[in-house]
């Protein structure tokens, strides 16, 4: 069985730009505060979205975005059911995404290894 289907994909992107502005205009609880939304994952049969997120605070505020996403998440869902010609919208999950982080520290310390060779006498 295909993990992933060419319609599920079409169906994730649709809702990340739906989720996208639902929640810069939408979504006033300030708990979630200024989050990017960088992947959608939708199961084969359409009935979850896992929602990979990140937030301007960073890692700090994780755990507190994630649960006012959940707590929001019935919402959202249903905005999405007016907004997508779908049967039934997906169970929204949230995931936080530290991948642009870790990328962010790796590039760092490539950055300061190559310095640190700058700064060895030439053999």
């Amino acid at each position: 069985m295909k993990k992933h289907t060419q319609r599920a994909q079409r169906v994730g992107d649709q809702i990340q730009k739906e989720l996208a502005q639902l929640l810069r205009d939408e979504v006033k609880d300030p708990r979630v505060g200024r989050v990017t939304i960088t992947e959608i994952e939708v199961s084969p049969d359409l009935s979850h979205a896992k929602v990979f997120f990140t937030h301007l605070a960073g890692r700090d505020h994780a755990a507190e975005a994630v649960e006012a996403l959940q707590h929001t998440a019935g919402f959202l869902r249903t905005a999405l059911s007016h907004r997508l010609n779908l049967y039934s919208v997906p169970q929204l999950h949230f995931t936080y995404d530290d991948s642009i982080e870790s990328g962010m520290r790796l590039s760092q310390i490539i950055d300061d290894a190559v310095a640190a060779d700058r700064k060895l006498p030439p053999e």
